[in-house]
């Protein structure tokens, strides 16, 4: 039996704000793994413009050296479009002895009541949290507060929508792993 967080989400591209949270999971105490699954088609978001395949690929360059983190294609695998409770349910009778943990950045709690079947992942897992600037939690739902487990977690306040208008000067801004920003380079991404 493993205790497992998913970090699910676009990456377009992956930037040191991901890594910070990823270290800030994996770190807690709460889990021993942190399964990363970039989302090949999300069902609530504009268009990707980087593809799935270079996404994925930018996330094993980021994460390349770590230990205790797996880069995961799953969704891919799974009918579209790709909704979160379908890869919890998929995990969960694949590996039923296993604890997953669903790990989020507090802005997406205000929300979360809009994803498809919440209540259902509510059901099923535990929210791990990690603060964003800014944030508020007294505007969550109660309900969804008995099931969240806040984690230490020092802020990164970083979005990709900000680096896919700025990547040119990325590195020195340092807001992305030098392979990301020479892999951006390299595949003409994000021009």
């Amino acid at each position: 039996m493993q205790r497992i967080g998913i970090l699910g989400g676009a990456f377009d591209p992956v930037h040191n704000g991901h890594l910070r949270i990823a270290k800030s999971f994996l770190t807690s105490g709460l889990i021993e793994k942190l399964l990363i699954i970039p989302v090949p088609s999300p069902p609530h978001k504009m268009e990707l413009r980087a593809n799935f395949s270079h996404r994925f690929n930018m996330l094993k360059l980021a994460f390349h050296n770590w230990e205790n983190i797996e880069i995961s294609d799953l969704e891919t695998k799974l009918p579209a479009p790709s909704y979160t409770i379908q890869t919890i349910q998929f995990l969960q009778q694949e590996h039923p002895d296993d604890i997953y943990y669903l790990c989020l950045g507090e802005d997406n709690l205000i929300h979360f009541n809009k994803w498809h079947r919440y209540r259902e992942i509510m059901d099923r897992i535990t929210l791990l949290v990690a603060e964003r600037p800014g944030f508020d939690s007294s505007m969550i739902d109660k309900n969804l507060m008995e099931k969240t487990i806040f984690v230490d977690h020092k802020p990164y306040d970083l979005s990709s929508t900000e680096i896919r208008k700025s990547s040119v000067e990325v590195i020195e801004r340092n807001k992305v792993p030098e392979s990301i920003q020479e892999y951006i380079n390299t595949h003409n991404l994000y021009v």
